[in-house]
């Protein structure tokens, strides 16, 4: 191997670039030549590749985002378009290739895999949503952002008696609010592994109140209710005023953590090791502080257990 492609794809993760600078870095050192492919799986089938040099990636792992740019592609989706991709590899004469992304960028890498190109993938979601590892890049970060936020909106809660209901990203996974609760963020939380109807967050809430604890914060995943239903519910039958905020993309951004730049770090650079040693078909992780890795294609039959947590955190709402 004389030549190996990076690419990000999916939503964007604070330490991608940090992925990004230890697979030029550790690759470099193994006389390989990366070829950076910009907006993900529609660029590459666009032929959007560069070379990426050591001066090219020398400042870039306290930045946000992703220097590559990244997207979603829904050409990439099809045979036709991943037989495009194929054909754009062979004439950059790419064989071998590095994908930073969240769970359907990997399921991109494995059809590539299928198709006879050597690959790699490094899980880089905010939503932490890959049970093979513990952490993926930018939960880290995110979280910490999540929890600056909470921070500001229990400051004016208590000065006003408020609730407020906070609403976090995470799709259909709900690390980010459970999380976030542990740290001590939030007194109730609904997330898509423990989902509450409205009478029990109003129970819960009734309870609160009644008890002197007049401000309150509830976190909730997105896409999981119509937040202006919830409101006006809770309103009416608690007959208290609410706030609902959504976060947003505010999550995303912003300057990684020191964990998420030493984690993604070690996946680049074990990344292009596996290759090196030839292996393809699987994604780097962490379990038990241990970086590992494991076949793609087990990687989304898997569902992480969070009872503990959960148990955790009822002992510390209780």
């Amino acid at each position: 191997m004389n030549k190996l492609g990076v690419l990000t794809s999916g939503g964007d993760a604070p330490g991608m670039n940090a992925a990004i600078r230890a697979v030029v870095k550790a690759a470099n050192y193994y006389h390989i030549d990366v070829m950076g492919i910009q907006c993900g799986y529609q660029g590459l089938i666009d032929g959007e590749i560069h070379r990426l040099t050591s001066s090219d990636v020398e400042n870039i792992a306290d930045r946000g985002g992703t220097i590559l740019k990244t997207s979603r592609s829904s050409e990439f989706m099809e045979e036709a378009g991943r037989k495009k991709a194929l054909k754009v590899l062979k004439n950059f004469d790419i064989n071998s290739l590095v994908v930073i992304g969240g769970e359907g960028s990997l399921k991109g890498a494995e059809k590539l895999h299928e198709l006879g190109i050597n690959v790699i993938g490094i899980p880089g979601t905010i939503d932490n949503d890959m049970a093979y590892t513990d952490y993926s890049i930018g939960f880290d970060t995110t979280l910490n952002t999540v929890l600056e936020c909470i921070g500001k909106i229990k400051d004016t809660d208590f000065s006003h008696d408020k609730t407020t209901i906070v609403e976090v990203m995470g799709r259909y996974c709900g690390d980010l609010a459970l999380y976030s609760a542990l740290a001590g963020g939030g007194e109730i939380i609904s997330t898509p592994e423990r989902k509450l109807d409205f009478d029990t967050m109003c129970s819960k809430l009734s309870s609160r109140i009644s008890s002197g604890k007049k401000d309150n914060l509830v976190i909730i995943t997105e896409r999981m209710y119509d937040l202006q239903e919830l409101q006006r519910y809770i309103e009416e039958k608690l007959n208290i005023s609410v706030r609902t905020t959504v976060l947003g993309f505010i999550q995303r951004g912003g300057n990684p953590s020191a964990f998420d730049r030493v984690l993604a770090t070690k996946m680049g650079v074990t990344a292009v090791e596996l290759l090196v040693n030839g292996h393809s078909g699987h994604t780097v992780g962490m379990k038990e502080n241990k970086i590992i890795h494991r076949e793609l294609e087990y990687v989304h039959a898997e569902r992480a257990d969070k009872q503990d947590k959960y148990r955790l955190l009822e002992t510390l709402l209780h």
